[in-house]
């Protein structure tokens, strides 16, 4: 009999319900979206059976109202944009083996561990692929493995202006005054008020919610929204908590949490294949082959639409100097 990769994980309990393939993508498709935190904050671009890989999108350059004189003609606003391609180039899959005697008696509590895992683990995939472009915001460059110059273009927490520098982590505690700067950044740069979001690492809403103004009733609201990761507003923005912000290398190779604060056009997402669940016999293991996947892309439409910013990341054996 063949054997295989396939066969080094599969699921061999003897105890569950039916194995019903419509009802494990619904779960899982739910799961996916519950956890979806980053990219319900960003451009979606329907892109789902489509043909072509690329994604072209004009980005229009502002204009300026001009005087209209009397018997002369209207002033045509040059016709320039700048081109921005979202490449459909992130494939992810989460698959599982139900052998036959599991099918026969899977659990359905077993069943909702792996819809929920499935959705969970292609979420995080889309989340952290979104935040990893954040580096990029203010004209920074993607992909920094060096101290000296990762998320150069990042800001403090405290301040909101200082930019970071990994060589020194001279970074600090987000405060009040750093939301409020980058916030001016933003005003400054145009960016519409609205769809704007203040996404946090937990280390950052943790330190956020020691603060007593941001445990009023009118930052924490009724509740309601924590299934969407929101946490509160604060100045006309929405404040979310993810645990997909990246880490920094900064010096002694000790590593700091990235937060953000960004309009939805600072980034777009492209969803080509959106979740979808398969399965197929495997009769060389007497079992069904559960796969969920996703195909994807995602880019920076307007690295001014954003400021990153960096926020000390605490930890239980150190001690911190005044």
């Amino acid at each position: 009999m063949a054997t295989g990769a396939i066969g080094t994980n599969h699921q061999t309990i003897t105890t569950g319900a039916t194995f019903i393939p419509e009802i494990w993508s619904d779960e899982t498709i739910a799961a996916y979206k519950s956890n979806l935190v980053v990219a319900n904050l960003v451009t979606r671009l329907n892109h789902k059976g489509k043909k072509g890989d690329t994604i072209n999108i004009p980005t229009p350059v502002r204009g300026s109202a001009t005087v209209k004189a009397a018997n002369t003609a209207v002033k045509i606003q040059s016709d320039t944009h700048l081109n921005t391609q979202v490449l459909i180039n992130k494939h992810y899959e989460y698959s599982v083996l139900i052998e036959d005697i599991t099918e026969v008696q899977a659990l359905s509590s077993l069943r909702k561990f792996y819809t929920d895992d499935a959705g969970y683990a292609l979420a995080k995939q889309v989340d952290t692929d979104i935040t990893t472009l954040w580096e990029g915001l203010q004209g920074g460059t993607v992909g920094n493995t060096n101290a000296a110059t990762v998320f150069e273009k990042a800001v403090i927490g405290g301040d909101g202006t200082t930019l970071y520098t990994g060589n020194s982590r001279n970074c600090t505690d987000i405060l009040d005054a750093g939301i409020r700067k980058m916030i001016l950044t933003l005003d400054n740069a145009d960016v519409p008020m609205d769809n704007r979001a203040l996404v946090l690492p937990p280390v950052a809403a943790n330190d956020l919610l020691g603060i007593n103004r941001f445990t009023e009733q009118q930052f924490i609201g009724n509740g309601d929204a924590i299934k969407t990761g929101k946490i509160g507003q604060i100045y006309g923005v929405d404040v979310y908590v993810s645990s997909n912000c990246p880490l920094t290398v900064g010096a002694t190779t000790a590593t700091d949490r990235v937060g953000v604060l960004m309009h939805k056009d600072a980034f777009a997402l492209a969803e080509q294949v959106s979740v979808r669940s398969q399965t197929q016999y495997k009769q060389e293991w007497l079992g069904d082959l559960f796969t969920s996947d996703t195909l994807y892309g995602c880019a920076e439409l307007r690295n001014d639409a954003g400021v990153a910013f960096v926020h000390f990341r605490h930890y239980l054996w150190s001690f911190r100097t005044p």
